[in-house]
């Protein structure tokens, strides 16, 4: 008993330790930015710093152009470090999280034994520092943590107006306004029920069997993200994997195989058309193109991709999905227990969507439709299942960190995007996705005046086809993740991804090598 003791101290100090540290650590980053601060002789200089005022055209090595925009600019370098930290922290949120869970466990045991011994100890029923490293375990909201040292050293290097500036005015958050009011429509019964219907008639060509619905949803549920947005798919696919397939409890490998096959054919499966695919988004003012264009160019290849992938993970486990079905066969329908959706609801459902789709790069109108969604859903909360926000914000939330990290990271990825040929442009900007949103890569490309017309194809094609390998990696996952997190031991660790999501990436690549 005595040792026991004496370990659960230990660990007590270890998270004391690593909270204290962390603290320390911010404040350390906070006293050195105040003292190498340049003082606000930069507070009328544009911020973040456009990519020709470094002067660096002369320079032909990498190395000297970093390291002249570091000079030129010292937070670049902190911005980054940051960006950094942030990515290792989507790596750790399962150690977060086991921590709360191991700090709630002590805490009901505190409560057991306060009831057995029928004394009232003060102790609290629910544990503050497990709902903290909880909440530092969510995904979501990693890059939201990492915005506070973010504006604290941006504070101290370039002044709080400058900081208020580029947060205010520099930053785009149309794309998590847009993904909020998106997956809380797309997420609600009507909705849901709709496109389970029309998936249905491709289902029951394989006897609506789990192996039919989980071939379905993955290939032609996800090329519906060219026609009502990645975002909307992503949810549609994610709820309905939810109910059909994991909750049949399938094997970790199988599991993570899964996820990775619907998060790549989700990236590339809205290139069909020049409006639904955020990295798409991002370049078709600037470089002209169309739909046309895209179904000519990307289209049909990545048509071709999600196909493959989809057959060959479907060889791979076809004697589990097979056994699936057994499952399938004993578990109990609980739509039963529902009351009939009635059609004046599922227009009123489907009109909100599409107003959504419509005005998706119009803020006031998706806050305005939002607040009349909301009036909508109050009158009729019977048919909706459940009706929340928190996921719809926490997904909001991470997108919101995100956007305002990767608006300080192009004085790096420019350059480094600007020095490849067409087939390593081509892989490095499939890397460079998994360590930040697709879109913010290609919209990095259109500031490259020496792009090719090849060099152009290669950067999207690497960017959507790479969008699958993390969370962060294209703007519907973390969607995806929030509505499937639930079916993951611990919660889906990044490592598990990346290894189910690599199979369809290089398939993806080869297609759009291959056929360019």
């Amino acid at each position: 008993m005595n040792h026991y003791r004496i370990i659960l101290k230990r660990r007590r100090w270890k998270r004391r330790v690593l909270v204290l540290g962390t603290l320390v650590l911010f404040s350390a980053l906070g006293a050195v930015a105040i003292a190498a601060a340049p003082g606000s002789e930069q507070a009328g200089a544009a911020f973040p710093p456009p990519l020709e005022s470094y002067n660096d055209a002369n320079l032909t090595s990498l190395w000297d152009i970093l390291r002249n925009r570091v000079e030129k600019q010292p937070f670049n370098l902190w911005a980054t470090l940051l960006f950094f930290g942030a990515i290792i922290h989507t790596f750790l949120t399962h150690r977060f999280r086991h921590i709360a869970h191991v700090l709630e466990g002590r805490q009901q045991e505190k409560l057991r034994l306060a009831a057995a011994s029928g004394q009232s100890l003060g102790v609290r029923r629910v544990s503050a520092s497990a709902r903290l490293f909880h909440f530092l375990g969510e995904v979501e909201a990693v890059f939201g943590v990492w915005i506070i040292p973010l504006l604290f050293l941006m504070n101290a290097f370039v002044g709080r107006s400058t900081m208020i500036n580029y947060v205010s005015h520099h930053v785009n958050f149309v794309e998590p306004v847009f993904v909020i009011v998106v997956m809380a429509i797309a997420a609600t019964r009507p909705i849901l029920q709709v496109a389970e219907q029309a998936l249905r008639w491709l289902a029951r060509l394989g006897g609506e069997t789990p192996m039919a619905w989980w071939l379905v949803i993955l290939t032609t549920g996800s090329l519906l993200g060219s026609f009502i947005t990645e975002p909307a798919a992503m949810t549609i696919c994610a709820l309905l994997l939810s109910r059909k397939f994991y909750a049949l409890k399938p094997s970790r490998t199988l599991a993570y195989g899964t996820l990775g096959l619907l998060f790549v054919n989700i990236s590339i499966g809205g290139t069909l058309t020049h409006f639904a695919a955020p990295p798409v988004l991002m370049v078709v003012h600037a470089w002209g193109w169309d739909t046309m264009f895209m179904l000519k160019n990307f289209g049909w290849k990545a048509a071709l991709a999600i196909f493959l992938s989809g057959a060959a993970y479907f060889c791979y486990f076809r004697k589990e999905l097979t056994s699936l079905r057994e499952k399938h066969a004993a578990a109990l329908d609980q739509e039963t227990d529902k009351p009939r959706i009635p059609l004046w609801v599922t227009i009123g459902n489907l009109g909100f969507l599409i107003f959504t789709i419509i005005h998706a790069h119009n803020p006031p109108f998706l806050v305005l439709g939002m607040l009349f969604f909301l009036a909508f859903v109050e009158i009729t909360e019977d048919f909706q299942d459940n009706f929340t926000l928190r996921p719809p914000i926490l997904v909001g939330f991470f997108l919101a960190g995100l956007v305002i990290h990767g608006g300080l990271q192009q004085w790096w990825i420019a350059p480094v995007l600007g020095k490849l040929g067409e087939v390593p442009l081509m892989l490095g900007a499939m890397a460079l996705t998994a360590l930040n949103d697709n879109a913010a890569i290609t919209y990095l490309c259109t500031l490259v005046p020496t792009f090719t017309a090849g060099m152009k194809y290669a950067a999207v094609a690497g960017a959507v086809a790479g969008g699958g390998l993390t969370v962060i990696a294209n703007a519907p996952n973390p969607a995806g993740q929030s509505i499937l997190n639930k079916h993951f031991k611990d919660g889906v660790g990044a490592m598990g991804l990346i290894l189910g999501a690599l199979v369809p990436t290089i398939i993806a690549m080869l297609s759009f090598l291959v056929f360019r």
